[in-house]
C-alpha cells in the first residue's frame, strides 16, 4: 500500500530522534511504498537536506512554516485559481474564519467533536462544531478560490479576532489583547493553518494525499492538518502516533517566549481545539506510552481508538556493554540534554549528601546543550555550583586537585561514545521534574545498569520493577537510593539484569515496526473500499489492499448426486436466473461409499 507519511520539523529534513524513529520505521517496512509530505519547522534544515533513501521512500513534498507563504506554492495557485479573491470570497472568509475562532476563544463551554462528516448549519451547537466547520470551510475555500495566506494576516482577520476576544464570551486572558497582540496572533495563525493552502491534495499535476492509501502523521498540530484534509475530501484513514505530546510541547515552548499573556492564551486555545479535532478524526491513535495517552484522553481522544506503541531503540550500539563490575566502585553517571527541566542542580545537591557517606564517589555528567533558550546559562550555573560544593581536592599545596563532578560531551577523548558512558556507570541517574519518553533510562537498561530516578512523565512505565524511583526535586531522596544501590553490588547486578530483559522486549525496533505493520493492515481493513483513481487518473498503477472482496469458493464439483440421480435432473449452479430443476452437489445427500463421485476436488 501507499502510506503519506506527514512530518513537522522531522524525517527527512532533522536530525534527533524524531528523524531516527522515521527513518527506522520506513525502512523496516520494505514491503509498502513511503511519501514523505515534511513540514520543515526552522530555517536552514531544508537545505541540509537528507540521508539517501530507499526506493520505496520518496521525498515527497516540503514546505517551511516561518517566513512567508512558499512562492512555488503560491504561482501554482494563482495559476490554477485565476485573480485574486473578490468580495464573496472575503465575505465567505469571514464567515468561516468567524466560526474558528468564536470556537477557540470563547470561554469553556461543553461539547465534544461530531463524529459525522457532514456539518449542517443548524447543528453546530458545540466548540468543536463550530471550529471544525471553519476549519473546513476554510480549507475548502483555498482548494477553490486560493489566497487564504493573504486572507488569514488581512485586517479583516484582525478585525474578527478582535471583536470575539472584546467580546463577553472570550476568554478572560484574551479581554486585554492589543492591536499589537491580535497582528501577533494573525501571523501565527497563518503558519499554523499553512497546509491548507498547500498544493499537496491532487490539484496540480501529479497525484498528492487523493492517490495514498493511509495517511501516517508522526505528530499532532500542523502535521496532521494535511491527513485531516486527505480524511475530509477523500476519506483516508488517518493514524496519529504522538510520542511527545505536540500540545504539551507547545505549552511547554510558548510559556518560554516573551509573548504577551493574551497571544499565549489564545494560541494554546487554537492547539487544544486543533487537538481534538484531530483526535476525533483519526482512525487509531498511538501514543508512546501512558503518560502520552493521558493527556490525549484529557484532550478528548477516545479510549477505543488510544494503542500504546513503546517507540523502538536501536540496541546495537549498546550489544558490546559489558556487565557491571561487581566490585566497590563508586560512579554515578547522569547522561541527557542538559537544560532547566533535568535539575541537575537537585542532582548536585544530592550528590554532595551523598560524598558525606561516600568520599570516593564521582558524578559524571555526560551530554550538550538541550533546545532551551536557558540551555547554555543553567550549564554555567551548574558548573559554577559544582565548583562552589566541591572545591579541588589536592593532597598537599603543589598537587592540582580534581573535582570529583565532570561535565563532558560525546566525541571528547574520556567518552568517545555513548555507549562508554554507560559503560563507565556504577549506577545511572535521572533527576528531572519535566520528561517525556526517558530514553537514556533504556539505554542504559539495554546496557544492563541500575538506575535511580525521579518521577517524571513515563518514568515508572518504563522502569518498571527493575529500578529505583524517588519524588522529583527531593535531593535527600536522591541521595538515599544511590546510596543504597552503591552499597549492595548484588543488587544492582539483579536489577541491572531485570532491566536489560525488560528493555530487550518492549522497547527495541522490532516490536516497533511489527506493531505498525499490523496497524497499517488492520486500518486497510476496515476502511471502505474506493475505487481505483477518484481524480479520474491512475495511481501508477499500484495495487489497493482490500481493495477486492475476497471470492468465495465451493469445494467439489457440481455432480448429480443422491436425488438428482435418482430424479434423472441435470445439476449446475443455483441462483436468480438458474434453470429450475438443478440441484448442486453441496446441497444434495451425500453419494454412498464406492458411488465413485469426487466430492473434494477443485472446481
Amino acid at each position: 500500500m501507499r502510506i503519506g507519511l506527514l512530518t513537522e520539523g522531522g524525517h527527512p529534513y532533522a536530525s534527533g530522534e524524531s528523524h531516527a524513529w522515521c527513518d527506522r520505521l520506513v525502512r523496516g517496512l520494505t514491503g509498502h511504498d513511503f511519501e514523505v509530505y515534511a513540514l520543515n519547522a526552522r530555517p536552514g534544515r531544508a537545505a541540509r537536506g537528507g540521508p539517501r533513501l530507499p526506493e520505496h521512500v520518496r521525498r515527497g513534498h516540503g514546505a517551511p512554516l516561518w517566513g512567508d507563504f512558499p512562492a512555488a506554492h503560491l504561482r501554482a495557485a494563482e495559476e490554477r485559481r485565476g485573480r485574486a479573491p473578490g468580495r464573496r470570497a472575503r465575505r465567505r472568509f469571514a464567515e468561516h474564519f468567524g466560526a474558528l475562532v468564536s470556537a477557540f476563544a470563547a470561554g469553556p463551554a461543553g461539547g465534544r467533536p461530531a463524529d459525522r462528516e457532514e456539518i449542517p448549519d443548524n447543528a453546530l451547537t458545540s466548540k468543536a462544531d463550530r471550529f471544525a466547520a471553519g476549519l473546513y470551510g476554510l480549507a475548502e475555500q483555498a482548494r477553490e478560490h486560493g489566497g487564504l495566506p493573504a486572507l488569514l494576516r488581512s485586517e479583516d482577520a484582525v478585525r474578527t479576532l478582535e471583536a470575539v476576544c472584546h467580546g463577553p464570551r472570550a476568554l478572560p486572558a484574551a479581554h486585554g489583547a492589543q492591536v499589537n497582540d491580535l497582528l501577533a496572533v494573525a501571523e501565527q495563525l497563518e503558519l499554523a493553518l499553512r497546509p491548507l493552502s498547500l498544493d499537496w491534495y491532487g490539484d496540480g499535476p501529479t497525484p498528492g494525499l487523493d492517490a495514498v492509501d493511509l495517511c501516517h502523521a508522526t505528530s499532532g498540530g500542523a502535521a496532521a492538518l494535511p491527513g485531516l484534509l486527505a480524511k475530509r475530501f477523500f476519506d483516508t484513514p488517518l493514524l496519529v502516533t504522538e510520542y511527545g505530546v505536540r500540545l504539551r510541547e507547545h505549552y511547554l515552548a510558548r510559556a518560554a517566549t516573551p509573548m504577551s499573556a493574551p497571544v499565549r492564551a489564545l494560541l494554546a486555545a487554537f492547539q487544544g481545539a486543533l487537538a481534538a479535532e484531530t483526535y476525533a478524526r483519526a482512525a487509531l491513535i498511538t501514543p508512546g506510552n501512558t503518560h502520552a495517552r493521558r493527556w490525549q484522553e484529557r484532550c478528548g481522544a477516545d479510549r477505543a481508538r488510544l494503542r500504546t506503541v513503546y517507540p523502538g531503540m536501536d540496541t546495537a550500539p549498546f550489544a558490546a556493554v559489558a556487565d557491571a563490575p561487581a566490585d566497590d566502585s563508586r560512579t554515578l553517571v547522569w547522561v541527557g540534554a542538559i537544560e532547566p527541566a533535568k535539575d541537575l542542580v537537585a542532582l548536585l545537591h544530592a550528590f554532595a549528601e551523598l560524598r558525606r557517606t561516600e568520599p570516593a564517589a564521582t558524578l559524571r555528567i555526560v551530554g550538550g546543550l538541550g533546545r532551551d533558550p536557558q540551555a547554555p546559562g543553567y550549564l554555567a550555573h551548574c558548573r559554577a555550583l559544582a565548583a562552589q560544593l566541591f572545591p579541588d581536592e589536592a593532597a598537599d599545596a603543589r598537587t592540582v586537585g580534581e573535582n570529583p563532578v565532570s561535565f563532558e560531551e560525546i566525541g571528547g577523548p574520556d567518552v568517545p561514545a555513548l555507549a562508554d558512558a554507560y559503560a563507565s556507570a556504577t549506577v545511572v541517574v535521572l533527576s528531572s521534574v519535566v520528561e517525556g519518553f526517558p530514553r537514556s533510562l533504556v539505554e542504559a537498561m539495554f546496557c544492563g545498569r541500575a538506575t535511580v530516578s525521579t518521577d517524571a512523565g513515563a518514568v515508572c512505565e518504563v522502569i518498571g520493577g527493575t529500578g529505583l524511583v524517588v519524588p522529583p526535586r527531593n535531593p535527600r531522596a536522591l541521595a538515599e537510593a544511590c546510596r543504597a544501590l552503591l552499597g549492595d553490588p548484588d543488587r544492582r547486578a539483579r536489577l541491572g539484569a531485570a532491566a536489560r530483559a525488560r528493555a530487550l522486549e518492549l522497547f527495541t525496533v522490532e516490536q516497533n515496526i511489527a506493531a505498525f505493520r499490523g496497524i497499517y493492515l488492520e486500518l486497510m481493513s476496515h476502511a471502505p473500499a474506493r475505487p481505483a483513481d477518484r481524480r479520474g487518473r491512475h495511481a501508477q498503477g499500484l495495487p489497493r489492499p482490500f481493495d477486492r472482496p475476497a471470492e468465495s469458493h465451493v469445494p467439489g464439483r457440481w455432480a448429480a448426486t443422491g436425488a438428482a440421480h435418482r430424479s434423472g435432473a441435470a445439476t449446475g449452479p443455483t441462483g436468480p436466473g438458474a434453470p429450475a430443476g438443478r440441484t448442486p452437489s453441496w446441497a444434495a445427500p451425500a453419494p454412498e461409499r464406492g458411488a465413485g463421485v469426487p466430492v473434494m476436488s477443485e472446481p
